[in-house]
């Protein structure tokens, strides 16, 4: 395998939780030279994922030498990465306007819920306020209970940190072909509207309810869905095409001709009370048995262990180990180029790293170190 395609690229990552961190490992994943800017003790970090495959520097941003370091820091840059409210970065002194000036092929990626402007800009939130107003919320859950958020996934990951990486690839890609750097505004309220659009599409052609729970593709058919085994345990089912429904029918005895009327939606009910009740009948391991050989779309529901012990996901090499700590390995995958294979933050060496960007002896230790 040839060199990570990110080579190269040296970004500046200040410290935050969740979105920030993770376009951080994804840029450093690929091969980017991640330098985290911490606030102090970055306690966890050895067993943190997210912060895998960084340099690392504990500085003060209260003091004027420390500002002072960051702005020659970032000059040497292609990009940071900030994840503070709005107006956060400017009173500390390095807004877009100073660190443009200092370097205009700089890329600016700012993370947020609500962007750097619009009325609720300044207002604190978490994922599951942010996917509330995008509309992503309200379409997550069965019919007639509350809304569910799926963990953080949808604001955090999917829109946030993964939008976030997507636009500063772009900016970069920009920057390299004029000269010109720029700020990427990502917001987590956009990002989790953006993941939205079949869904908006489906609503347009009249192929999709506002009633969550109700659809297609929202636990509403009886051949796509979760479905509990005999022993507690459960199993996904995605047997949408006619092929795979067919399938279906034949693996589970689905005879009778009140099973041929699949996109019957009135029928769903009625049908997925009994084919729950046919999975019931036996284990997780014996359904995954009888599926076997069959194309259906039909797929166990593994736990974390489970699925780090996959016999599918050893063969792809899904997930690694890395200072004791069991972790999904980088993705996507390349032909020619290589990732970065994970590696947990270990002592830090705020010296060292400050001596390779160019600090004298004597500046790193009037920075303390």
């Amino acid at each position: 395998m040839s060199t990570p395609p990110l080579h190269g690229i040296r970004v500046v990552e200040f410290a935050g939780i969740g979105p920030g961190p993770f376009a951080g490992m994804m840029l450093a994943d690929h091969g980017a030279e991640v330098i985290r800017i911490d606030r102090g003790d970055a306690g966890g970090a050895a067993k943190d994922p997210l912060l895998r495959g960084r340099k690392s520097i504990a500085l003060d941003l209260k003091k004027p030498e420390s500002i002072a370091a960051v702005r020659r820091i970032v000059k040497q840059a292609d990009a940071i990465i900030e994840g503070f409210r709005p107006g956060v970065m400017e009173r500390l002194g390095l807004g877009p306007d100073v660190l443009l000036g200092d370097n205009p092929k700089l890329v600016y990626g700012r993370m947020t819920g609500w962007g750097q402007t619009g009325p609720m800009a300044p207002e604190p939130g978490h994922d599951i306020n942010y996917i509330a107003i995008s509309g992503a919320l309200h379409a997550l859950g069965r019919q007639g209970e509350k809304p569910t958020p799926p963990i953080n996934l949808v604001g955090d990951f999917g829109g946030g940190g993964m939008l976030l990486a997507y636009g500063m690839l772009a900016a970069l890609l920009h920057a390299q072909r004029t000269g010109e750097g720029q700020v990427v505004d990502a917001a987590m309220t956009e990002g989790s509207a953006l993941l939205m659009t079949m869904m908006w599409g489906f609503r347009a052609m009249g192929r999709w309810r506002d009633e969550r729970g109700t659809n297609l593709l929202d636990t509403a058919a009886h051949f796509y869905d979760t479905y509990e085994t005999a022993d507690g345990k459960w199993v996904s089912l995605g047997a949408i095409e006619p092929q795979f429904y067919a399938e279906l029918r034949a693996v589970m005895g689905l005879s009778d001709d009140k099973w041929s009327a699949q996109m019957d939606a009135r029928q769903w009910p009625a049908l997925k009370a009994e084919i729950a009740a046919l999975f019931k009948g036996k284990t997780r391991d014996e359904w995954v048995a009888a599926f076997k050989g069959h194309d259906v779309c039909f797929a166990p529901v593994l736990g974390f262990d489970e699925a780090y012990d996959d016999a599918h996901n050893v063969a792809r090499g899904a997930f690694v180990e890395a200072g004791g700590v069991k972790q999904p390995a980088p993705a996507p995958r390349y032909s020619v180029s290589g990732t970065v294979a994970p590696a947990m933050a270990g002592e830090r060496k705020d010296a060292a790293v400050l001596r390779g960007l160019g600090f004298a002896e004597e500046e790193v230790a009037a920075l303390g170190f």
